[in-house]
This record gives C-alpha cells, sequence and structure tokens, in this order.
C-alpha cells in the first residue's frame, strides 16, 4: 500500500534581521523533496505515460498554428549537439535543449487542450514535460539517463506545481499561475540529474525570481502569449538549473524575504501560507490529482460543455435564439470571475474576438455547444462559426452568476465533492424554465466517461490522424507507451516528425535569429 504522508509548512515573511536559514526555506524545503529518491508508484508511472501521450497530442495538432510556427522556427536557428528534438522536425534534428523546451512548450500549450489542476491557483502541469524531457534527451548519453528517470523527474515536477496551487494563489494578487511551473521544473530537473539540495534550491529561487509576471496575458483581449508563457517559464528554468550547477546562487530567501515574493507580490508582509509537500522517503502522487481535458477549452468550461450536450440531446429547441429568453449560469467564483461575464470583459461576447478570447468565454462556449451538441478545437473557433447571426443572438443571452456551494464545492478538498462545474437555468420565451447542472466533466476521473489509457491513445490517433502518417502514429504510441523501458538512445524517440510538406506548407516572418 503506497504511504502518502505530507509535511505542512507554515511559510511567511521575515525581516531581513532574523537571517532564516536556508532549512528553514520554502525553495528549501521544495528542493529536499526532488532530492529525496523514492520509488515511483505504478499508478504514478502509467499516468505519466498518459500525460506523455497527451502532451504529443495536442502539440501535433497545433503544428500549423502560427504561436507553435514561429516557437518551432526560433528553435531550429539554435542547432545543437546532442541538444534535443523539436516537435514536427525530423528526429536527427536536434537543438539547445532551451530551445527545444520553448518550442515544445508553445506546441503543447498553444490549444488549452492538456492536463490541469485547480486549487487555490490554476496549473497546467503538463507544462513540466517539455523542459524536463528536453534536458534528458540532451543528456541521455553523458548522465546516462533513461525512460525511468524522466518518470522520475516528470513526478517531482507534478507534486512540487500541485503542491503550490494548492496553498498559494497568485491570480488573486494578478500573477500568472506560471510561477508556480519555474519552481517545479526546477525541482523536476533536480530529480532528473540528481542534483544536491544546494544546487536544486538555488535552482528553484532563480526559477521563481525569473517567471513572476502579471495576468494581463489572459485578461481581456488575449494574446498569442498565453501559449508562450508556460513554455518560458520551462526555458528559464533550464537555464536557471545551469546557472546554479555552475554555482551561481539566487535571491533568498525567495518566498519569504521582506522584499521577496510574498512580501511585494503576493498576499503582503503580514501574509502566512501552509503548504503540504511530502515528508521523506514518501511516493511522489500528485499527478494522480490532475485531471486532462477532452474538449479544446479552458477547463472550467469542460463539464459545462458536456452539459450543454445533453441539453442538446433532450431539448434540441433550445439551439434556436428565437425560442430562448436567458441563460444564467450558477457556477463558482473562478469561472463567473475568469471566464464568465463576472470578468467583465466585453471581449468575451465580441464575435470577432482571437481563439485566445473566445476559449476563456463560457457564453460563447456553452452558445456553441448547445447549438451543435459537440465541441471541436478548429471547427468551434473559426470566425465563420463566431460570427453566425444566430449563434450570437444566443450567446449574449448567456450569462453566469456566482453562486456560494458551487465555490465551495471548487475549493474542497474532498475529491468525492470537489466540483467544477454549475447550474444552468433557461428561462424560454413561453415562459417555461429548463434546469438541469453538472459536477465534473465527462472525462474526469469521477465524471460519466474518465479517461484512461484508451482514451488518452484515441485523443492522439483523433488530433494526429490527418497530420501525422499512419506509421508516425504507430512509432510514437509504441515508444511513449515503453517509456520507463527506454534507454538513452531512446528518448529521442518522444516526439513526432511530421511530413515534410505539412510544415513547409507555413510560413513565418523573419525575426533576428
Amino acid at each position: 500500500m503506497i504511504t502518502h504522508d505530507m509535511i505542512t509548512h507554515h511559510v511567511r515573511v521575515h525581516p531581513s534581521a532574523d537571517n532564516l536559514p536556508r532549512e528553514d526555506q520554502l525553495a528549501w524545503k521544495i528542493a529536499e523533496v526532488a532530492a529525496d529518491e523514492v520509488a515511483v508508484a505504478d499508478e504514478v508511472t502509467e499516468m505519466v505515460i498518459n500525460r506523455v501521450i497527451d502532451n504529443a497530442a495536442v502539440a501535433t495538432a497545433s503544428l500549423t498554428r502560427a504561436p507553435a510556427a514561429a516557437a518551432r522556427a526560433q528553435a531550429l536557428a539554435h542547432p545543437y549537439a546532442p541538444g534535443a528534438t523539436v516537435f514536427g522536425a525530423l528526429r536527427t534534428q536536434r537543438v539547445s535543449p532551451e530551445w527545444a523546451a520553448w518550442a515544445n512548450g508553445v506546441a503543447v500549450r498553444e490549444l488549452d487542450y492538456h492536463d490541469t489542476f485547480l486549487a487555490a491557483e490554476y496549473s497546467h502541469p503538463g507544462d513540466n514535460i517539455p523542459p524536463i524531457l528536453a534536458v534528458a534527451q540532451h543528456l541521455a548519453a553523458r548522465r546516462g539517463l533513461n525512460g525511468a528517470d524522466v518518470v522520475r523527474a516528470v513526478a517531482t515536477g507534478y507534486e512540487i506545481q500541485v503542491d503550490l496551487v494548492r496553498a498559494i494563489s497568485l491570480h488573486a494578487h494578478k500573477i500568472d499561475h506560471v510561477a508556480h511551473l519555474g519552481p517545479s521544473v526546477a525541482a523536476g530537473l533536480g530529480t532528473l540529474l540528481r542534483l544536491p539540495t544546494e544546487v536544486i534550491f538555488q535552482a528553484i529561487g532563480q526559477a521563481l525570481h525569473t517567471t513572476t509576471a502579471t495576468r494581463q496575458s489572459r485578461k481581456g483581449e488575449i494574446s498569442t502569449w498565453k501559449a508562450y508563457a508556460p513554455a518560458f517559464a520551462g526555458k528559464v528554468a533550464i537555464e536557471a538549473v545551469d546557472r546554479a550547477m555552475r554555482g551561481q546562487t539566487s535571491p533568498t530567501p525567495i518566498y519569504e524575504g521582506e522584499d521577496g515574493v510574498i512580501a511585494w507580490l503576493l498576499d503582503g508582509p503580514d501574509a502566512a501560507y501552509d503548504v503540504a509537500l511530502p515528508a521523506t522517503g514518501e511516493a511522489k502522487l500528485a499527478i494522480l490529482d490532475t485531471y486532462t481535458k477532452e474538449h479544446s477549452a479552458e477547463y472550467q468550461s469542460q463539464a459545462l460543455i458536456d452539459l450543454a450536450r445533453r441539453l442538446h440531446r433532450a431539448h434540441p429547441e433550445l439551439a434556436d435564439p428565437e425560442n430562448v429568453a436567458s441563460i444564467v449560469i450558477h457556477t463558482s467564483h473562478h469561472t463567473h470571475y475568469v471566464i464568465g461575464s463576472g470578468a467583465n470583459d466585453p471581449q468575451k461576447y465580441d464575435p470577432t474576438a482571437s481563439r485566445e478570447t473566445l476559449d476563456h468565454s463560457i457564453p460563447y462556449i456553452f452558445a456553441v455547444a448547445l447549438q451543435d451538441g459537440a465541441w471541436h478545437h478548429v471547427d468551434s473557433y473559426a470566425p465563420g462559426r463566431a460570427a453566425r447571426p444566430d449563434t450570437v443572438q444566443l450567446w449574449r443571452k448567456v450569462t453566469t452568476t456566482e453562486d456560494p456551494e458551487w465555490t465551495r464545492r471548487y475549493h474542497s478538498t474532498d475529491p468525492a465533492e470537489k466540483a467544477f462545474g454549475g447550474r444552468v437555468e433557461i428561462t424560454l420565451t413561453d415562459g417555461s424554465r429548463v434546469v438541469d447542472e453538472i459536477a465534473v466533466a465527462d472525462a474526469h476521473p469521477l465524471g460519466a466517461r474518465p479517461f484512461a489509457r484508451a482514451q488518452y491513445v484515441n485523443k492522439f490517433r483523433t488530433l494526429a490522424d490527418g497530420v501525422l502518417e499512419p506509421a508516425e502514429i504507430e512509432r510514437f504510441l509504441d515508444a511513449a507507451q515503453r517509456l520507463p523501458e527506454l534507454e538513452a538512445g531512446e528518448l529521442g524517440e518522444l516526439t513526432v516528425t511530421a511530413p515534410r510538406g505539412l510544415l513547409d506548407s507555413v510560413t513565418t516572418p523573419e525575426g533576428i535569429f
């Protein structure tokens, strides 16, 4: 039986005069977890494989999209040996690992279609995989790294990010969620390379210091930078680890200092947080608490898409805006204020809005899913689809409101109670009402159709169909599912190569590189 004893660390601001010992700093406690060589549970290994497949699926679907193409062009301008692979390029075409992490991180993030964990903060913990895998590919021969080492490192990355996300809210202070990703990637790389606690500690401090940015990237008119933000965190975390390995130090205490992150970016000099981390010798299980997406949209829309699909089948008359007076979605604080009408972003109702904006608009998403009874990562965002008059008419009848009970369930620590859905109340023009609710997405572990290996594989096959050659699809799936057994020379198999004509069809403007 796997035990998972956690130690709660009380974290608060200290004046410089306290000279807080490193061993009492949160960054050191995180580094200790990263340096702790514990066995990886079988179910964790299986889930790491699932998420490697999931990342490759959504990256494949984004290969020809402008952000992914631009990031790939930047990476390919930095050839390096031994180097790391880039999604879409030949497996023999290697680039410097931080640039591979950059390109692959953008490809994974572009469609907002991979895994998620929501608690005090938001996160996409699958963002840990591209930088960890890039460094593993680059150093495989030199350090004898293999697939099992990658699994160990990814388990650490997920553990640290999830533990930070449970305890420390960034968005409440308009700080972007990737400020938890920099430290988790640094910790994962520390595990991968079996670095001393001191080195990991310094890398974590630098990674956090360099990845704090505002949430404007996810507000109003959302730009293509949304896909780049986690890739940037992964890239600079690699650079931070490199510097720390060379003996360079970081600002300390990075969390607790009187001019540190908590005092000036988060809850202020009187703030305190309780951060629970695995005890020494305890398995890193946090990946098992995360969940992926069946639909290409912000996670808090997943369950509501499924509810809209259900309503489409049961009440087809709701697709016609002439029959609908109003649609009110009663949901959590986060959903209402981030992707709902509570954000007060007029762009969320704009038919000309960017894809990045529309996938953060639950009024748009619910209207389209209600009309179509389905959701597609391309078709549902097409400009013509967004501008369809009957859709715009229905869309503007959809509002959200915060319901304290859904907010409470959103923040519940009981997995059986935690929920990301809502209750929908639809008033028809004839005065009748349709009311229905959903707690979790169908693909959630507690949902109607939980994702298991077969669903991850099917998601990859579906998104790769028409993009990759059939033989390439099978080659990648074989390699990914053998991840724990892969030898050093096989880590380069964990990528996908697109037909040359596909990548040649995409041109990017010339830059500096």
